[in-house]
């Protein structure tokens, strides 16, 4: 055999191998969400029965803020949540706020009780989303964040581990990042330095291990500046989620490094702040399993962003607040 045939063999080996590699990605890679009809649509506890559409991130903010809670059959742990988040917005009027409770195709009535509680609450404006199916934590986060009037957008687990006050501290953080009040700026909560406490020493050996090798993956995929990057409390500037969201693609719990990512190569200031944060029974992560999951869709994000399959835009002069 000559040198010529190898060489053809060899090329024709690699482009065969590169075909298949591409191939596989496109097909792990998540399709676009198109939200429903009903999707689009919230009800209130002033009018349960009534489905009221939806505005738009791209639309002028109306409000200071928007709170926007992903819930999958959280009537066990949403209670608990729900008073201590509205007692605090309630005490920091006049900030004007709203609550975006999406829920995530829950069964055990999350919806119907997110509105129970916020009759609690009379001055408040809570709006339940409910999506007709379970789409994933951060498929819900991103079709609330599309939804939102808030001129700051925060995200916040349904769980209540991370102390809803604190919310201040990441506020305060922004205001920084925002001299003139409308840039594009991300803050986001931060466990990193509760790593050596009983909070977290209390977890799974298991658990800490694979918490250990992901931030290790973090720091060869492009996020390895952010000592926490999986913290469900993240505070985003309106001019920051119109750009972000709309952008993203990953609704599984990787979501949290997309967004990350996407705010770096767009430019945008990212601040990391300790919060307070303790561990609540009842988490829907399946440690292992969806550790690997994890895994694939890093390598998933990052080649889709690497051969530019994903793409994001900056924010434009046009772009309203």
């Amino acid at each position: 055999m000559d040198s010529n045939t190898l060489l053809y063999g060899g090329l024709a080996l690699a482009a065969a191998t590169l075909g298949t590699a591409y191939t596989i990605l496109v097909l792990w890679s998540p399709d676009t969400i198109v939200p429903k009809p009903s999707e689009e649509t919230y009800r209130t506890a002033s009018s349960p029965s009534k489905h009221l559409p939806l505005p738009s991130v791209h639309d002028a903010g109306s409000v200071d803020l928007s709170v926007i809670i992903p819930a999958y059959n959280e009537t066990a742990r949403l209670p608990e949540m729900f008073s201590t988040t509205l007692a605090h917005l309630e005490s920091t009027r006049p900030r004007s706020y709203e609550v975006l409770v999406v829920d995530d195709g829950s069964s055990d009535g999350t919806a119907d009780l997110a509105l129970k509680l916020s009759l609690e609450y009379p001055a408040s404006d809570v709006r339940v989303v409910v999506l007709e199916h379970n789409v994933g934590k951060g498929g819900a986060v991103r079709h609330g964040m599309l939804h939102a009037r808030g001129a700051r957008l925060l995200m916040v687990d349904a769980d209540g581990a991370s102390r809803f006050e604190d919310l201040e501290l990441l506020w305060k953080a922004m205001d920084g990042l925002m001299p003139k009040g409308d840039e594009a700026a991300v803050v986001v909560g931060s466990r990193a330095h509760l790593v050596k406490t009983e909070a977290v020493v209390k977890r799974s050996v298991l658990r800490n291990i694979l918490m250990y090798g992901l931030h290790t993956i973090l720091r060869v995929v492009g996020v390895g500046h952010i000592r926490d990057t999986q913290c469900g409390f993240k505070l985003f500037s309106r001019r920051a989620a119109q750009s972000i969201f709309p952008a993203q693609h990953l609704a599984t719990w990787i979501f949290d490094v997309e967004l990350l990512l996407l705010a770096k190569q767009l430019g945008f200031p990212v601040a990391e702040v300790p919060i307070e944060w303790h561990e609540v029974s009842g988490s829907k992560l399946h440690v292992f399993a969806d550790s690997l999951q994890m895994l694939r869709d890093l390598l998933i994000l990052r080649a889709n962003l690497l051969l530019g399959r994903w793409t994001v835009r900056p924010p434009t002069a046009s772009s309203r607040q």
